[in-house]
């Protein structure tokens, strides 16, 4: 064997037996953890969290679903270590784009027993919505062929984990339908950090955890793309562990997802917060006044810039 392709043959096992024995460590008594697994079957696809649907996963009392989305990213990988740390399992919502840049941290996210889902492939400022159907559509299926790629070396014609989250939560009704039909399930958030805004790890961390407190839990937003929150996780997930709450992990399986509705008088969040960006957005093209928007920073806008 030429020594060259020895050398590279004998490096990657040795990465594959490092991420092996990483997972495979045991956890620490004092560690967060996971505290159950939903395995959902998405045959018909659903649709869950507040901020965007009328229904969510039925979890219990201070049980906390943790997703990243616009990853992989630089502060990715410290993301992963606060988690192994903790001996916990999150849902990662791949970038194409980043996944097919960044294909090593793919590939350790599902070595470390993470869930990979998808994010689109370019995530466009102008977001699904203001997309035409068709381009829409092709920027979904490249993203679950880049995604697929990266983490397993091939992609088919359907995506391996059928779990989705548009970019800036900005559905359309034939979008729903159309990932639905091919059994995709879409996942929205009841809760997020809006750590797209520039925070400090201590703000950030204690935003999250108030929001965590009033809602007792549910499915939560972040991002493995911002240093902040690379930096805030340690510290959230020891709270996490000494305030009561439990950690669930979301994978693919023959479970009925289990589900939730929303409370009387809900309305969407996101639906609210899309509109407004639109309107000063044609405001401004139009030389009109925009009305005003939210303080610069105000993270209880919940509005991604």
């Amino acid at each position: 064997m030429n020594l060259t392709v020895l050398r590279a043959a004998t490096a990657l096992l040795a990465v594959a037996a490092g991420l092996s024995s990483a997972a495979a460590a045991p956890c620490p008594p004092d560690a967060l953890g996971v505290s159950r697994t939903l395995k959902l079957d998405t045959r018909g696809g659903f649709s869950v969290g507040l901020k965007t649907y009328p229904r969510t996963l039925a979890l219990d009392d201070h049980e906390v679903v943790l997703t990243f989305d616009d990853g992989p990213s630089g502060p990715t990988t410290k993301v992963l270590d606060a988690l192994a740390a903790e001996c916990v399992k999150a849902t990662f919502f791949l970038i194409g784009r980043n996944a097919q840049a960044l294909p090593e941290v793919v590939r350790r996210e599902v070595a470390e027993g993470h869930t990979v889902g998808h994010h689109t492939f370019s995530h466009p400022v102008a977001t699904m919505r203001r997309l035409s159907e068709a381009a829409a559509k092709e920027d979904i299926d490249k993203g679950f062929a880049a995604d697929d790629r990266a983490a397993y070396g091939a992609a088919g014609s359907e995506p391996r984990i059928r779990f989705f989250r548009f970019p800036g939560f900005a559905d359309t009704p034939a979008l729903d339908a159309w990932l639905s039909s091919r059994n995709i399930a879409i996942f929205g958030a009841d809760l997020w950090a809006s750590d797209w805004l520039p925070l400090s790890p201590k703000h950030e961390l204690e935003l999250v955890l108030s929001r965590l407190e009033e809602t007792e839990g549910g499915i939560l937003l972040l991002h493995d793309s911002k240093a902040q929150t690379a930096a805030m996780l340690p510290d959230l997930l020891r709270e996490l562990k000494r305030r009561g709450f439990r950690i669930v992990q979301i994978e693919p399986g023959d479970e009925p997802p289990p589900l939730r509705p929303a409370p009387a008088g809900w309305t969407s969040e996101t639906e609210k917060i899309i509109a407004q960006i639109f309107a000063r957005e044609a405001g401004q093209k139009s030389g009109q006044t925009p009305s005003p928007a939210p303080p610069e920073g105000d993270p209880g806008s919940g509005a991604k810039p």
